[in-house]
């Protein structure tokens, strides 16, 4: 029997051990949901009290079950969590918006009686579009993104409006390696995405002409949350020829300034 002894307490080792790391990543969790903002490795490690070592192990964990997402150095809740609380609201980078849901879809609606296009509702999710929220008819356009409801951020219309007024996130992706060509049109320069991006914030709209998808374009515009960072984008994707992307840009404007003011409430 003696033999059994050492095994049997170092199972009880290992699963006390086991029951400590889920424990302190639950904590973790809790910890980013809490934020306003993305966090660094620092911060995490300063607000839990756990050591760094641990800590950076623990995010790398919850980062490969897509619980947590990294952009650059900065740590926010994942997309799987975001998709736990979407019937309420949604979480963004990190910050959560409840009610949102409620507060955003009459004004979807209404885009999409104005224009009869697919309407979409973005978040950011590290280095993409996360599509929270879609409203199509029998005409629904076709995209990349059917299915797994993600995108890149530099060939979308609502990608490149998060760009454009996200700093932190315009910095990091930038200086994240050579962008991805998704069709002849993909803009793969750094410059001339920056400039885009400039243009962007001038305008308040952003477009994508055939960037992402052959045949689809798509524009733009940002939603404010209450802390007046960029929080989401609204747009309508079409068929190219199918409607005028200027008169496609003014109504998402407007609709991204309603539902700005409906956030407020």
């Amino acid at each position: 029997m003696g033999l059994f002894v050492p095994l049997d307490r170092a199972r009880r080792a290992e699963a006390a051990s086991a029951l400590g790391s889920l424990e302190r990543g639950i904590e973790i969790l809790l910890c980013l949901a809490a934020g306003m903002r993305p966090m660094n490795l620092t911060q995490v490690h300063q607000s839990t009290g756990f050591s760094k070592t641990t800590t950076h192990r623990l995010l790398g964990t919850l980062q490969r079950r897509g619980l947590v997402t990294r952009t650059g150095g900065d740590y926010t809740v994942g997309g799987r969590l975001a998709d736990i609380v979407a019937p309420r609201g949604w979480a963004v980078q990190g910050r959560r918006l409840p009610g949102s849901r409620r507060a955003v879809l009459p004004h979807l609606l209404q885009l999409y009686e104005a224009t009869r296009q697919t309407v979409n509702l973005a978040v950011p999710d590290g280095f993409e579009v996360a599509y929270v929220e879609r409203l199509y008819g029998h005409n629904r356009v076709k995209s990349p993104s059917d299915g797994v409801d993600r995108a890149p951020l530099h060939c979308t219309a609502t990608g490149k409006v998060l760009l454009a007024y996200d700093p932190g996130l315009r910095a990091a992706f930038l200086a994240a390696p050579a962008l991805r060509r998704m069709t002849r049109r993909t803009v793969t320069a750094p410059a001339v995405l920056e400039r885009e991006l400039a243009a962007i914030r001038g305008e308040g709209v952003g477009y994508a002409w055939e960037e992402f998808a052959e045949g689809v374009c798509c524009a733009a515009a940002p939603v404010f949350g209450p802390d007046g960072g960029v929080c989401m984008a609204v747009a309508v994707a079409a068929p190219v020829g199918a409607a005028a992307l200027p008169r496609m840009g003014a109504a998402v404007r407007r609709t991204a300034h309603q539902i700005t003011g409906a956030l407020l409430l």
